[in-house]
């Protein structure tokens, strides 16, 4: 059990995405937890690139990544929607350890990811 197992069931353990995210990975390999682990970097590469050159978070570019960025949790652990994506985003800015990746790469990271997710459309 990760440390961080006992919160997610707490908060998350009666949802239908938590129930499809343990129905995956449960399956999963080292390899897949790797593979999963890699296209999120990916993602997240992409924002912190765009980020870094001043890409406006509105912008066509920056949100063919943020649908890049629900595809691979959908892809990996449960279908995230619109809706899902945008609580997420809460998170990155409001959770201190989203926060610290993000931030971590690039500072002021998690808040253009947040406000990239936040003005999407659908």
């Amino acid at each position: 059990m990760s440390d961080y197992e006992p919160e997610v069931i707490e908060r998350w353990g009666d949802t239908d995405a938590f129930k499809q995210s343990q129905a995956r990975t449960s399956k999963y390999s080292h390899a897949d937890f790797a593979a999963a682990k890699v296209d999120q970097e990916a993602v997240t590469e992409r924002f912190a690139t765009a980020f870094g050159n001043g890409v406006d978070c509105a912008s066509v570019e920056v949100q063919e990544i943020v649908l890049a960025h629900r595809a691979a949790i959908s892809k990996w652990f449960y279908e995230c929607d619109y809706e899902m994506q945008k609580n997420l985003a809460l998170m990155y800015i409001n959770d201190e350890r989203f926060k610290k990746y993000y931030d971590g790469r690039v500072r002021g990271l998690a808040q253009y990811v947040h406000d990239s997710i936040m003005n999407t459309k659908n």
